[in-house]
């Protein structure tokens, strides 16, 4: 009996010690984003969150609230934390390289969403953003062509800031296409807040700076939607065509409604997924890649309902 009852104690240390090795080798990753008062922001955790949880990975969040201080911080308190790896949407990419040169020395790997690091700076697992450079492109190109088929070749632009790597990507292939198309850049507003009355307060300076604007670039969503509702408060709706980068519920409604023409859709909850991914793959030695570039597909309000675009839509934001 004493050698029974010994078998089972022995039985259940090593349960215990068993399920300790488990928990231990279950690994963390920290999302850090510049707000989540951006709903862009919170779908990309939701993306994080859901691979994560594929993954058997803890996961764990922060916001920098727009402060490369506290985007320093939460750094430090992920790292003393034990995190194992980091997803980062950043505050700006200037403000990554002190962040990059600490989490190298911890040994962290990091993969950014949405916005990159510094131009230049290649201490990094991954950077898993829109194809920024030839979406500039593209969306300038549409953006042109719906400004002369209401009679004019002026456009206007609510950008982001524009100390992002993306918005800088942005700007230069819109610029190169408004140049390759005939159209005339005639102003560009920088958003400070990305909220949609600040929008709404831009594009009514710029209509009122340029009647003659046919057609409003908006780089980031709630500038379609400021856009949008400026001109209706005008009685100008469908008169100046308004086109925008991202896609959300609004937009896509605005777009039913006539009030925009195009969305480029950028999948926030797919950059989250794709992210995550790529850095469990480091923790695990196995092969990442360093930058990927998503396609940001235009549809436009003919289309928005086909298979093709409830696919893409499905990676931008949480359909639950």
């Amino acid at each position: 009996m004493m050698i029974f009852k010994k078998a089972i104690l022995a039985a259940s240390l090593l349960a215990v010690a068993t399920g300790m090795a488990h928990a231990e080798d279950k690994k963390t990753v920290a999302y850090i984003a510049p707000s989540l008062d951006i709903d862009y922001w919170q779908w990309v955790a939701r993306g994080v969150q859901q691979k994560a949880e594929e993954l058997g990975m803890e996961y764990v969040e922060y916001t920098s609230e727009n402060s490369p201080a506290k985007q320093m911080d939460n750094a430090r308190v992920a790292v003393t934390r034990g995190v194992d790896a980091i997803v980062i949407g950043p505050v700006s990419s200037t403000s990554t390289p002190p962040f990059l040169n600490y989490l190298e020395k911890e040994g962290i790997p990091v993969a950014f969403t949405g916005i990159g690091p510094q131009p230049g700076l290649t201490n990094y697992t991954s950077a898993v953003t829109a194809n920024n450079y030839e979406t500039g492109i593209a969306q300038g190109k549409f953006t042109c062509e719906l400004a002369k088929e209401r009679g004019g070749n002026k456009v206007g632009m609510l950008s982001l800031p524009q100390d992002r790597e993306n918005a800088q990507k942005y700007l230069k292939g819109a610029e190169e296409a408004f140049a390759d198309n005939g159209c005339e850049l005639v102003q560009m507003l920088e958003t400070k807040g990305l909220t949609i009355n600040e929008a709404v307060t831009q594009a009514n300076d710029l209509l009122t700076a340029n009647p003659d604007v046919k057609a409003i670039y908006g780089m980031y969503d709630q500038a379609g939607t400021g856009a949008a509702k400026a001109l209706e408060t005008r009685g100008m709706t469908g008169q100046v065509a308004v086109t925008v980068a991202d896609g959300s519920p609004t937009t896509i409604q605005l777009m039913k409604d006539g009030a925009i023409q195009g969305i480029f859709f950028q999948e926030a909850v797919g950059q989250g997924i794709d992210a995550t991914e790529q850095v469990y793959k480091s923790l695990n030695g196995e092969e990442t890649t360093q930058d990927m570039a998503l396609l940001m597909p235009l549809v436009t309000a003919d289309k928005i309902d086909s298979d093709e675009a409830k696919a893409v839509i499905a990676r931008v934001f949480p359909q639950d």
